[in-house]
């Protein structure tokens, strides 16, 4: 009788649970439309219902309109709200973005709408290790929050949250011995904190400090008490086997890795197969779930961009290595939480084939129990347009039946120059639905660096996830213009038929103005401004008169003639060269005065954009701080992140920002200009290091009528053509100047998918009757030195071209950077300058 007294209270209290829980999820799911509408008295019910049976696990929600109530039923509560934004977008009432909301729920709902959605997938991924540099390292909980809410209304349940890693490793490291100097000297600032996490770097900007941890635990709570609540999934922090190399005072004989990255950059690795991987890994998973509870997923990537010293491939001691490395890795994780997931990024299947061919990766996961781990296919996008390589689910067939994300990487580094193919976008995933090979796909997911740019693609690619049909994308287009703008005007309609055949039909890897490069090292950015680029954006402006008063549209305005601009600034700097290299001083002088009023437009525009602002950017930053001192080490953090990235100049993440503009990149093209006038080399490094380390913004006064500052400014540009620069030749990098009886050392940037196909270095005298001499020659792709040549070439008025021949093995591909480095001394009387090409095939 006890028994079943007993049995029956359990049961009971299991129900209550149940009940409760289901009723916090509800009450959470109706704060999101709360907060997204301004409105809490909405003729809504929400009701959840179990997605198993007939449905296969799979999300999905429906909704209908009765008697004035919409009713909507999900199978979880982010279910719930995709249910809710559906509908809102189906009734053309707005949007939610990250510029912006103007949901607007219909007054009067019409009773018989109606509508069931499947998901394809069980589950909806967000996030990059990398965003959480690029996007959200200084974010305080209103924006975190505002940020879920964009998740739950666009289907995310699968987030990466990688909040407070720090402050629960550092725990576990002081409880094994090591001080808080060897761990702090260790840390860098917030902003680089994902490459340290992912074994590149150490040490910058840091240290991190108590206040930091602090602020990091109470917000990680927040972060995972609203997404929990919501039903998702969060992929949390697991310990990849980095350390300081200050282990080495505890463990003497203990075996670490010195890794190297990008040739300037270090961290310290502790192989799987030291007990010591096992016992922090394990340690850190118990310190994480004491802190913030149990979590199913756990992140560990040991191996992103690193050169591993395996035995040869074909060897039976590479496979059993590999099969031992997976089984620690998994061991580590299991012990700390015998139910979580061990999940690993993907960037390495398309990009580091030369190392994970199909049998090394299957040897490393060999050992690990199918549902205990998750595959993420990072970079789908890159396989098919950049390294037009077989997908990663044909080349790895399925997978080796574990779990996979199909995702995208539709941003580098938070770079906000437009690109990508919204057609692949819209049905990429159609062809991993319908692969034999697809294996256990369980989630659909977008994995961008950095986020707050390119709206659309964001907008279009949470509704692929939600869809097993073939999308229309001019369809799509018109229905998102009707909900972002509130109508869809022809002009309107034939900017995004243009865009479709330029940035938005072409996919770049890293998309950058000329301009946002240091001065005098590429000639040709890497954004599509072909003639309809220009032409798209003349049609946005035709409307500007009717739409004067709608927020989206403005913001949308201002951010587009920036870029329009943009492309107008790239051939005003290409003309400037070109008059110097033919001697006529006056023009070039017009022309950079042209070029400063396009810049300051472009700057003065984006200061009314709601998140394309330097200020706002530093602004994060410094609320992060609780000391003066903190205060300038995170600015200088957040400014380093966002132009030369580290100690070298980079300029990896560039933005086309309000406040950068004109702080940043104008000056330093004037500081250009005026070296190209005295033949005298500017100490750029110097400069860009003195304005990392400055602090605040110039001021700047907004233009109060957006739309007749876009007209005046595009108007003033229309000069600006190609026909500016005559005898353009394909393959330019960069002109070089060098005053009489000087050397500089000089580097030019090489786009990434050119490196395969070059197979010489052109170099040619234009101006001054001076002798100069080549000394050498460096090939750089990512920090490795693939061609050192230091043979002397001569160029003089009898011989004004010489040619570097270049020969690299097939597998050689670069990613993050690529430059030509030269050494050349004017040994004349008169100021020398020429230029830089690229020969390929």
């Amino acid at each position: 009788m006890k028994r079943i007294l007993l049995f029956s209270l359990c049961l009971l209290a299991f129900s209550l649970q149940a009940v409760w829980g289901q009723k916090k999820a509800l009450d959470e799911t109706r704060k999101v439309i709360e907060r997204v509408t301004g409105k809490s008295d909405l003729p809504i019910s929400l009701v959840l219902k179990s997605n198993k049976g007939k449905l296969d696990g799979k999300t999905n929600f429906k909704y209908r309109v009765d008697r004035g109530v919409l009713n909507i039923e999900g199978s979880c509560p982010v279910a719930l709200c995709r249910g809710f934004y559906d509908f809102v977008k189906s009734n053309r009432a707005g949007l939610y973005s990250w510029s912006g909301s103007n949901i607007r729920f219909p007054q009067q709902l019409v009773d018989g709408m109606e509508k069931q959605v499947v998901s394809p997938f069980a589950r909806h991924y967000m996030f990059n290790v990398c965003t959480y540099g690029y996007s959200m390292p200084y974010w305080d909980w209103e924006r975190w929050e505002k940020e879920i809410d964009w998740m739950a209304l666009h289907g995310i349940d699968m987030p990466l949250a990688l909040v407070g890693y720090e402050a629960i490793i550092a725990r576990v490291w002081k409880k094994m011995g090591l001080t808080d100097d060897e761990i702090n000297s260790y840390f860098v600032g917030p902003a680089h904190l994902p490459w340290m996490r992912m074994g590149n770097v150490s040490g910058i900007d840091g240290p991190l400090n108590e206040d930091w941890h602090r602020r990091q635990i109470a917000l990680q709570h927040k972060i995972l008490n609203r997404m929990k609540s919501l039903g998702m999934k969060p992929i949390c922090p697991g310990f990849p086997g980095f350390i300081p190399e200050a282990f080495k005072r505890i463990y003497p004989n203990l075996h670490i890795i010195k890794t190297h990255w990008g040739g300037a950059f270090c961290n310290w690795m502790i192989s799987p197969q030291e007990e010591l991987f096992s016992k922090i890994g394990t340690a850190f998973i118990r310190e994480w779930e004491k802190e913030f509870g149990k979590n199913d997923y756990y992140l560990v990537d040991s191996f992103n961009e690193m050169d591993i010293p395996f035995p040869a491939k074909g060897s039976k001691e590479r496979y059993e290595l590999l099969a031992s490395y997976g089984d620690k890795v998994y061991q580590s994780i299991r012990h700390g939480n015998p139910d979580a997931v061990w999940t690993m990024q993907g960037w390495m299947f398309g990009y580091q084939r030369n190392i994970w061919d199909y049998e090394t990766l299957g040897a490393l996961v060999s050992k690990v129990p199918d549902d205990k781990m998750l595959l993420l296919d990072l970079a789908v996008d890159y396989n098919r347009h950049f390294w037009h390589s077989e997908v990663n689910w044909e080349y790895y067939k399925g997978f080796y039946n574990k779990p996979w994300v199909y995702s995208v990487i539709p941003n580098m580094g938070g770079k906000t120059g437009m690109t990508g193919i919204l057609d692949f976008y819209a049905n990429g995933h159609l062809e991993a639905l319908s692969s034999t090979n697809k294996g256990r796909l369980l989630a659909h997911g977008m994995a961008p660096e950095g986020i707050e740019n390119n709206e659309v693609i964001y907008e279009l690619l949470a509704d692929a996830g939600w869809s097993d049909k073939e999308i229309d994308i001019h369809k799509w287009l018109k229905e998102y213009s009707c909900n972002r703008y509130g109508s869809c005007p022809t002009a309107v309609r034939r900017c995004w038929d243009l865009l479709l055949e330029s940035v938005y039909g072409t996919f770049t890897d890293h998309p950058r103005y000329n301009w946002q490069f240091r001065p005098g090292t590429v000639r040709n950015g890497s954004i599509n401004i072909n003639p309809s680029f220009f032409k798209a954006v003349e049609s946005f402006v035709e409307v500007g008169s009717q739409m004067k008063g709608n927020p989206l549209y403005l913001a949308d305005l201002a951010e587009l003639t920036a870029l329009y601009l943009g492309g107008k600034a790239e051939l005003l700097v290409k003309a400037i060269d070109w008059q110097y290299e033919i001697g006529d001083t006056l023009r070039a002088a017009k022309f950079e005065k042209d070029f400063e009023h396009i810049m300051l437009g472009m700057d003065a525009l984006l200061s009314t954009h709601p998140t394309l602002r330097l200020e706002r950017w530093i602004d994060f930053a410094h609320k992060q701080a609780v000391t003066p001192e903190q205060h300038r080490q995170y600015e200088r953090n957040a400014r380093r992140i966002v132009t030369i990235w580290g100690p070298p100049v980079d300029d990896y993440s560039a933005r086309v920002w309000s406040g950068l503009i004109r702080d940043y990149y104008l000056p330093r093209w004037k500081h250009y200009f005026a070296s190209r006038k005295t033949g005298v080399g500017f100490d750029f490094a110097a400069w860009e290091k003195n304005w990392v380390e400055s602090e605040g913004c110039s001021s700047q006064t907004s233009p109060a009528d957006v739309v007749n500052t876009a007209c005046s400014l595009m108007d003033y540009a229309a000069f600006i053509t190609p026909a500016l620069i005559p005898n353009a030749k394909k393959g330019e990098l960069g002109a070089w100047t060098v005053a009489p009886e000087k050397e500089e050392a000089l580097s030019f940037r090489i786009p990434a998918d050119k490196l395969s196909k070059l197979s010489a270095i052109l170099l040619e005298k234009k101006g001054g009757n001076s002798s100069v001499v080549c000394s050498n020659m460096k090939l750089v792709a990512d920090g490795k030195v693939l061609i050192d040549d230091v043979s002397d070439k001569s160029l003089h008025n009898d011989n004004l071209r010489t040619v570097y021949k270049v020969t690299l093995p097939d597998e050689i591909r670069g990613n993050n950077g690529v430059e030509i480095q030269l050494r050349i001394k004017n040994t004349g009387l008169q100021t020398a300058s020429g230029q830089v090409s690229l020969i390929g095939e």
